[in-house]
C-alpha cells in the first residue's frame, strides 16, 4: 500500500505520516490488538489527546489500509481491536522501495549520483553491501 503523499521535510515516521498518524501507528506497533481507548492511554503519556482525535485518525488509517480491526464482545461490552497490517520494518522497506524506485525512473543519473556522494557518510557495512550487489550485477546474478 504506496504511501500517496510523502513529506520530504519530515523525519522518520513523519515523511509517511502526519504527526498524529505516525504516533499512532508507533503506538499499534508497540502494543498490536489495541483499542482506541488504549492508544489514546498510550499517547497520553506523551501529551494529551482527546478520543475522538484518536478515533477519527485511526479510523482515516484504517480507510487508507493501514490497520486492521476485529470486533470482540457483544452490546456494552462490544470493542474494537486495530492493529497494523504490516511489521514496521515491512512498512519502512515497502515505502523506501517504491521511494527509491521512482526516484531512479524519474530521475535516473541524478538520483544515482547523489546517492553515491551520500555515502562519504555511511556506515562501512552499508558500503560493503553495496560493492557485493554490484558485484553480483556485474557478474549477471541478482539476488
Amino acid at each position: 500500500m504506496p504511501i500517496k503523499r510523502m513529506n520530504i521535510g519530515g523525519e522518520g515516521l513523519n515523511r509517511f505520516f502526519g504527526p498524529l498518524e505516525a504516533r499512532i501507528m508507533d503506538a499499534l506497533w508497540s502494543s498490536p490488538g489495541s483499542s482506541i481507548k488504549e492508544v489514546r492511554t498510550i499517547l497520553n503519556g506523551e501529551s494529551p489527546i482527546t478520543v475522538n482525535a484518536v478515533m477519527t485518525v485511526m479510523n482515516r488509517l484504517l480507510d487508507k489500509g493501514h490497520l486492521t480491526k476485529v470486533q470482540t464482545g457483544t452490546g456494552r461490552t462490544r470493542v474494537a481491536k486495530f492493529s497494523p497490517v504490516q511489521t514496521r520494518e515491512q512498512f519502512l522497506t515497502e515505502q523506501t522501495r517504491e521511494v527509491s524506485v521512482g526516484l531512479i525512473q524519474e530521475y535516473g543519473d541524478l538520483v544515482v549520483t547523489h546517492m553515491i556522494d551520500a555515502l562519504d557518510d555511511a556506515d562501512p557495512d552499508i558500503i560493503a553491501k553495496l560493492e557485493r550487489k554490484l558485484s553480483d550485477l556485474k557478474n549477471g546474478r541478482r539476488r
